[in-house]
This record gives C-alpha cells, structure tokens and sequence, in this order.
C-alpha cells in the first residue's frame, strides 16, 4: 500500500512526534509541508493519504484513480468533498476529541488576558513603565473579574462543554447558544441573539458550514454589549473578518481573542492587523504536545483499522 503522509511540520514540531509507526504500514513517502507543485502529481499514485488542510476535491480525487482513504490531521474535514469521496467509495476518516482541553485551556489563556490586560502590562513594563513609576504599581489598563460575567458559547460540542464546565468553576455563568438544543444542559439555553445582548465574553465553538459561515457580522455583533470580548478558536470563516476589524476600531465591543482566520498563514493585508485591543494567536489552540501525541495515535488506528477493512471515524458514509 502507498501512503502519502502531508503537512508533517503541522504535528511534529523538530521531530518531538515519531512517525515509525505509521512508517510501518506500507510504503510510505513524507512531506513537511503541503507541496506548492500540483498536488495530484504528488498524491496520483497513492492508495492513502493523511492531511491536514489539503483541499481534497473531486477534480484531485479524480485524478487519484487508486485513493481508496483519506485521513485527517484534524477533527475538521471541510477541506475534503465528502459527497464525492462517499460516491467514490472513498474512505475519510478524521480525528475527533484529541484537543478538546487543549483548546478549552486556550479560549481561557484568551479570556484571562483579555480581562487582565496582561499582554498590555507585559509590554509596559518590558519598555520601562514600571522602573519610571513614581508609585509600586499603575493603572494604566483595564481589569475586569471574570467572576459572576455571562460566558455565551456559540456551539456545544465536546468543546463548548470543557469550556462551559472551566468557565463555571471560575464563577461565570455559562449561556448556551447551539443548532440542536441539548438534552439535560445544567446551562441556559437560548438563541443567539439572546445570547451575544447578555454575554460578557462571547466564545465560538462551532465547525464551519454553510449554515455558520459569516455567522459573526456586522448585524449580529451590533447585538454585543459596547463591554463585551469575542473568542474564536473554531473557524475563521464563522466571522465575517473585515466587520470584525471595523467593530474593534470603532470601539463597538471590548476587544477580541482570534486563533484562526478564514485563510491561513495570515495575508499582510489582513483588516485584524492593526486592529485595537485583539489578540492574535497562529491556529495554536489545537497544538499542545499532548494533544499532538492523541491526534498521532488517533490517526494511526484510523489507517490501522482501515488495512483491517473495518474503518472507524468515517465521516463519509
């Protein structure tokens, strides 16, 4: 069997991650990075491949006349034609639950900096404020306790659970805006326009689709309180990025934490740039070693169970 194995660099960071055991289950070729060449000429003669945000169209499959599976870097698979992959009999198996904690640790790392203005006090005293101060302390940003604030989670999954759960322990009051209503929730539910008027932070954790696309805009965070932040750690495409930008510069709400953009690396150009009071961190919320030893393991029992000829975690059926 020819496995093609992409964007390495995006799991193991200096080799801290082996690849020998998947090494081991046929003939493997390994890339560092998505190939900037054509990938069908990489990828034409594979019989499997496992990638992270390769675009896995139809036109690619076509051209693949012997891909019979396609495995995910990722929990994520909307860079792969799932509809054509089933009607090709095309196995895609993607990595569910291995950051969950990981990116619930960073939704919190956003909100505890935002709330502490602890980037803007760093900063400070990293250029002489605090040796200058005439006083043993200054207060030159704004603190605010995150105790008794409402926390709006826009998707409860796996990870708007964890998030739930951490934000309650910190005396938060988690509001719950989700497309199927939960059963059992110990947390409001409510819609979203409820939601985004009442929370204090606002933090995402919805997959994209077509019914969340732009879900984040200029009508819907005119809903957010003037005192408000926005977290997102889920997609970039479920804000609609130059609202965003404009909002924070007008002082519409509070400031904002971004992990992800709708296209990544980040283009010099992008409107969150220059944006006041807004954390920008490189699609890192995912990447804790820990969470990159499951996804590893996660992806090496999909291909396992694959060769055995009973797959699990297919998202195309």
């Amino acid at each position: 069997m020819k496995i093609i194995i992409l964007e390495k660099n995006s799991v193991s960071h200096e080799n801290d991650i082996s690849f020998d055991e998947l090494k081991a289950l046929g003939d493997v070729q390994i890339y560092d990075m998505l190939p900037k060449d054509n990938l069908t000429d990489i990828i034409k003669d594979a019989d499997a491949i496992i990638c992270n945000k390769a675009k896995i169209t139809k036109e690619v499959m076509d051209s693949c006349p012997k891909l019979k599976y396609v495995g995910l870097w990722a929990t994520g698979y909307d860079n792969v034609d799932v509809a054509s992959a089933k009607a090709k009999g095309i196995i895609v198996c993607n990595s569910p639950g291995y950051s969950t904690m990981s990116v619930a640790q960073h939704t919190f790392a956003m909100i505890l900096n935002l709330a502490s203005s602890t980037i803007a006090y760093d900063k400070s005293v990293s250029e002489g404020a605090w040796k200058n101060s005439p006083m043993f302390t200054y207060l030159s940003y704004p603190i605010t306790e995150i105790c008794g604030k409402n926390l709006g989670i826009i998707g409860y999954g796996a990870i708007g659970k964890a998030v739930a759960k951490i934000g309650e322990a910190f005396g938060m009051k988690p509001v719950i805006y989700t497309r199927t209503r939960p059963e059992n929730c110990p947390y409001e539910v409510t819609d979203l326009d409820d939601l985004l008027s009442k929370s204090d932070f606002v933090t995402l954790h919805c997959p994209l689709t077509s019914q969340t696309t732009k879900l984040i805009n200029k009508q819907t965070l005119s809903k957010m309180k003037k005192s408000a932040y926005l977290i997102n750690t889920s997609r970039g495409g479920v804000i609609a990025e130059d609202d965003l930008a404009d909002v924070l510069h007008k002082g519409l709400i509070a400031g904002a934490g971004i992990d992800v953009l709708a296209a990544e690396p980040m283009r010099k150009d992008h409107p969150y740039y220059d944006a006041p009071n807004c954390i920008i961190t490189p699609h890192i919320a995912w990447a804790s070693f820990e969470a990159r030893k499951r996804l590893f393991t996660i992806v090496t029992d999909n291909l396992k169970a694959f060769i055995k000829g009973n797959p699990i975690n297919n998202v195309a059926k």
